[in-house]
């Protein structure tokens, strides 16, 4: 992953990005480089839960762009993450059962800006993702929302579990999309509701699919037995969404 944009280097001016409160989404530090300003640095990330990776020097040098990173490369996000809270209020005073997006570890920005866009586009009142081995709100992923960022909050948390836990107690229930549950006609699918969608490549964690109430299988007829990511997430989405229409029909 490459991070062109919205990118801040140099020790002083990261420092002064964490003093003003701008939200960072990673930060990169050169192995081995441990003075004073550095471990300053560090123990800002450490208090704001921000993902930092120690890389080489190599690696640093094709981050910058401006040549003089002195060890220290940030990651700025690109809009301003929204609390787990915010998206359970926004659902209150629309006067809806919560319906939102939970996203176990996308890594693609075109992706997350993809799943943000059908996030809107159906009704949903937020997406949650970790703050770990996961692509943030980058530049990237704005494009791709096509300006859903602007009206979907997105919540970034430090434990996707825990924020399961804590969204159960509020009356969610929660269901992942997985090859090997049920087909998701065959799910009731109203009400406060969770969508999970996992990685790309390994789906959803296990940890995570142990904490889901129902598992949907996507039916297929073709040759390979997979969508993509982004792809799966709309197809769950609108078969919520069909069922919600339908129950207000049936009111």
């Amino acid at each position: 992953m490459r991070y062109k944009e919205f990118t801040i280097e140099g020790r002083n001016a990261v420092t002064e990005a964490f003093r003003a409160g701008r939200t960072v989404d990673r930060l990169f530090l050169q192995e081995g480089c441990k003075d004073g300003p550095v471990m300053t640095i560090l123990r800002e990330a450490q208090k704001r839960n921000t993902p930092v990776k120690f890389v080489a020097k190599e690696r640093l040098d094709r981050l910058c762009t401006t040549g003089k990173h002195q060890g220290v490369v940030a990651c700025i996000a690109a809009y301003e993450y929204a609390e787990v809270g915010d998206i359970l209020e926004l659902a209150r005073q629309k006067g809806e059962p919560p319906f939102m997006f939970l996203l176990d570890g996308i890594e693609d920005p075109h992706n997350l800006g993809a799943i943000i866009r059908t996030a809107n586009l159906a009704g949903a009142h937020g997406v949650v993702i970790p703050k770990n081995r996961a692509v943030g709100l980058t530049a990237a992923v704005a494009k791709a929302s096509a300006g859903a960022l602007n009206y979907t909050p997105v919540a970034r948390v430090t434990n996707l579990v825990k924020t399961m836990e804590a969204l159960k107690r509020e009356g969610l229930w929660f269901v992942c999309a997985d090859m090997g549950g049920k087909r998701m006609y065959d799910l009731n699918l109203c009400g406060p509701i969770g969508l999970v969608i996992g990685n790309e490549g390994t789906g959803v964690s296990r940890l995570v699919r142990e904490n889901c109430d129902m598992t949907a299988a996507i039916p297929m007829k073709g040759d390979i037995d997979s969508l993509n990511a982004s792809v799966a997430a709309g197809v769950l989405a609108y078969e919520i969404v069909r069922q919600r229409l339908q129950g207000e029909a049936q009111a």
